[in-house]
């Protein structure tokens, strides 16, 4: 007997949820996610929900915490409803860069809200672009680590060819730009940079070359933009023709959206596992490309039993 789907959303992103419904062709769960006057969230799911399936879409951006404890509650909700399986589909994972202890005694965030979600009762996870792959480990239940690259590779090879030049914008991410550069044909770059303290970075030198070429930038997230935009001028000093950035999460918080209006970047090509801010929408160098088809398509494999290893390309 084959059990029914059922997917449901909390407050962070219903669009997104709205488009994986569109291509897995389900509709969405019905649940009452709330808050009291006091701020406590309360939450109700409106339909039978034993032993069924059930996916909740849930990224954990900003507003991060509300969100965060908005999924645990939903999780512990359906497990007390008797649900078959509990998946928590998490495309933005929050606190993923507090992986490792980088001082003594601070805390590593990314273990303790891995350890949240198992412990409210999800039976596995699925997200995009982690922000360090061994997060996977933090979990004890089963994890599904996508990849937004082939929905970024697709709209690039409409537009760049054998002559781009994709740059990673730091030693840290090599592995991703050079995954890019494979599927592309490009060449590689990479911008050797120093961090004083967090969020702030200082370029220093490029290595590879990109004079007279087609830059693209590609990350796994753009949160203040201040290391993508120091990295666009480095690399437009550098003599680029033109520089483009790709990053799977726009988070783009604090001066963000100021900071790319006033950079050399042509275009940035985020996904919508975040809802894009008004003002990020309403700039035009933002591009925003759908992962709903992705995670669609992992739901429903997950669903069925089927391999998605496929889709970790």
């Amino acid at each position: 007997m084959i059990k029914a789907l059922t997917i449901f959303s909390g407050n962070a992103h219903r669009e997104l949820t709205e488009a994986i419904c569109k291509c897995v062709e389900a509709r969405p769960g019905a649940a009452e996610v709330t808050r009291f006057s006091d701020g406590e969230i309360y939450v109700e799911i409106g339909e039978n929900v034993r032993g069924v399936n059930c996916f909740v879409v849930q990224p954990t951006c900003q507003p991060v915490n509300d969100n965060l404890l908005e999924l645990l509650i939903m999780i512990d909700a359906l497990k007390r409803a008797s649900a078959g399986s509990i998946v928590a589909v998490i495309p933005y994972f929050g606190y993923a860069r507090q992986d490792r202890k980088v001082k003594p005694r601070t805390p590593i965030s990314a273990k303790l809200v891995a350890d949240l979600v198992g412990a409210a009762g999800a039976d596995r996870v699925v997200s995009i672009d982690l922000h360090a792959g061994q997060i996977q480990g933090f979990f004890n239940k089963p994890v599904d680590h996508l990849y937004a690259m082939p929905v970024m590779i697709d709209h690039l090879k409409l537009r760049y060819g054998k002559d781009a030049v994709i740059v990673s914008p730091d030693a840290g991410g090599v592995e991703r730009a050079r995954a890019y550069a494979k599927r592309l044909g490009s060449s590689l770059a990479i911008i050797d940079k120093r961090r004083e303290r967090a969020n702030v970075s200082e370029v220093m030198n490029i290595i590879g070359d990109v004079k007279g070429r087609d830059a693209i930038i590609v990350d796994d997230m753009i949160d203040t933009a201040g290391t993508l935009t120091q990295a666009a001028r480095a690399v437009m000093d550098a003599g680029a023709r033109t520089v483009t950035a790709c990053a799977t999460h726009g988070v783009l918080s604090g001066p963000a959206i100021q900071r790319i209006a006033a950079s050399p970047l042509s275009e940035v090509i985020v996904t919508d596992t975040i809802p894009l801010k008004p003002e990020a929408k309403a700039s035009g160098k933002i591009h925003q490309l759908s992962v709903a088809r992705l995670l669609g398509e992992a739901i429903k494999r997950i669903h069925h039993g089927d391999s998605i290893s496929s889709l970790f390309i």
